[in-house]
């Protein structure tokens, strides 16, 4: 397994970030979503990287085989790890992607270091904006949605993943647009993270408000969703995005669920590859 040595944690151990890179090129970064580890861009993985570009992939923190902190799950956080990626591997002229939380770690790194090494962004189901219902955002959902999840995992994690699993995906009385076995393949790559980052992600994903993040960014930038996003629904998040950044180009894919990065894993795969090269995604130009 290779690592990247990201800092140190209260105690002065060392924190290392579990980590893949492969193919050469142009460089674009994935960033996975919660409570799942870099293993999710599995099919992503396997394609982008036959096209000219150098794919990383890294577990934050807390997840996976990625060091297990108590504290630091938080955005600044991610964002100075995300940066230490970076720097460590000398990328430049990045292609950043985040899926789902992984999106407000675009958002927070984009602001918090000046889009340094960056070249362009996607966000792919990602929970920006601004998840939560305050006065001045009312769209958002309120607090007891999330404190009924984290509820959930102190009750019972490993149940409360297998329920969470057949949201993200979509899957119904009707509707089976994954197997059994990719399901069982998600809930033991989530099962991995500490029931405290598990926790404390939620109310960073839900309670951190990107609004500023977002205005800071000046680079092409992508957003894609899906229509039947029941985990972070578009109009929450993907639609309110051209509000924040009006230069960005919102891609919604019909009737797909959260995990969209299987479900719909050509589709997004030449659309990734499209951006990454500079190219036109649905016939509309990236421009900003």
């Amino acid at each position: 397994m290779s690592y990247i040595k990201v800092g140190q944690d209260a105690n002065g151990s060392d924190v290392k970030l579990h980590y893949i890179d492969q193919g050469t090129g142009n460089p674009i970064v994935l960033i996975h979503g919660w409570p799942a580890t870099y293993e999710m861009w599995e099919y992503q993985l396997a394609e982008l990287p036959k096209h000219g570009n150098r794919v990383v992939a890294y577990t934050r923190r807390g997840f996976g085989n990625s060091s297990k902190t108590w504290e630091g799950n938080d955005y600044d956080t991610f964002a100075d790890d995300l940066n230490a990626v970076l720097e460590t591997l000398n990328l430049q002229n990045v292609t950043l992607v985040g899926f789902s939380m992984g999106g407000g770690e675009v958002a927070r790194y984009m602001s918090r270091y000046g889009g340094a090494r960056v070249a362009r962004v996607a966000f792919v189901s990602a929970v920006t904006p601004f998840l939560l219902k305050t006065d001045d955002n009312p769209d958002g959902a309120d607090k007891s949605v999330f404190d009924d999840m984290v509820e959930n995992i102190r009750k019972d994690r490993f149940d409360f993943l297998q329920s969470f699993g057949k949201k993200f995906f979509g899957v119904g009385v009707i509707s089976h647009p994954v197997s059994q076995a990719t399901l069982d393949w998600m809930q033991s790559m989530c099962q991995l993270a500490s029931p405290r980052a598990t926790e404390q992600c939620v109310y960073a994903f839900a309670a951190t408000d990107f609004r500023q993040d977002l205005a800071a960014l000046k680079v092409p930038t992508l957003v894609i969703h899906g229509s039947s996003d029941d985990t972070v629904p578009a109009k929450n998040s993907g639609e309110r995005m051209t509000q924040y950044v009006p230069h960005a180009q919102f891609v919604e894919y019909s009737g797909a669920p959260h995990g969209l990065f299987i479900t719909e894993k050509d589709r997004l795969n030449r659309d990734l590859l499209a951006f990454a090269s500079g190219g036109n995604i649905g016939g509309t130009a990236n421009e900003f």
